[in-house]
């Protein structure tokens, strides 16, 4: 009796995400699918094998359970990638993201995931190096929320093998961004 007074008691106390997931899944049905930034993307959904993983701790904390998102994919293999979705402080600021980016790589290495697991990242004020900030190129890694993807590099092989000329996916992303102008974006991401 006791326990289950705990648990309710604790269920109560978790936030409500659903507003947040709502607004992931918004996003990837008309971004991510919609505009075909990614052609692979419909048949998990579809599937039902991504999870959503928000978290809400500093950079040490994120970290860690990056390192958790890792153990779960490596014991539910029912699940193809997992969003881990960062809506809080710190990684608003796109420098604090990229500095999460970077700490992710190493770990994968360090753990031994390298090449198991590979890494896309997508932010409100995502920028290529290679490219002005108001590049509308830039938005085919903007979201409504910094999002650290984890993909399983087999499952990329895979798809990539039976896929023609993938090299040119990524500049075929950016010109559909560019001419669907900024206003167009603004109403996408307001999600």
């Amino acid at each position: 009796m006791r326990t289950q007074n705990l648990l309710s008691i604790y269920m109560n106390t978790q936030p409500d995400h659903s507003e947040i997931i709502r607004q992931i899944t918004a996003w990837i049905q008309e971004v991510v699918i919609g505009l075909n930034f990614c052609p692979f993307a419909a048949r998990e959904v579809l599937r039902d094998s991504l999870h959503y993983q928000i978290v809400q701790k500093d950079m040490e904390e994120t970290a860690a359970a990056f390192v958790l998102e890792l153990m779960r994919l490596n014991d539910t293999p029912i699940i193809e990638t997992t969003l881990l979705i960062l809506p809080a402080p710190p990684f608003e600021e796109f420098s604090s993201f990229l500095a999460l980016i970077e700490l992710s790589e190493n770990i994968l290495i360090e753990t031994g995931h390298e090449g198991v697991y590979q890494l896309a990242h997508f932010h409100p004020d995502y920028q290529f190096a290679d490219t002005s900030a108001d590049d509308l190129a830039n938005y085919t890694n903007r979201s409504p929320y910094p999002i650290l993807q984890i993909l399983r590099a087999d499952s990329i092989e895979k798809a990539l093998t039976n896929y023609a000329h993938p090299e040119e996916i990524p500049l075929r992303n950016m010109e559909t961004a560019r001419k669907m102008g900024l206003e167009a974006w603004q109403r996408l991401l307001v999600g």
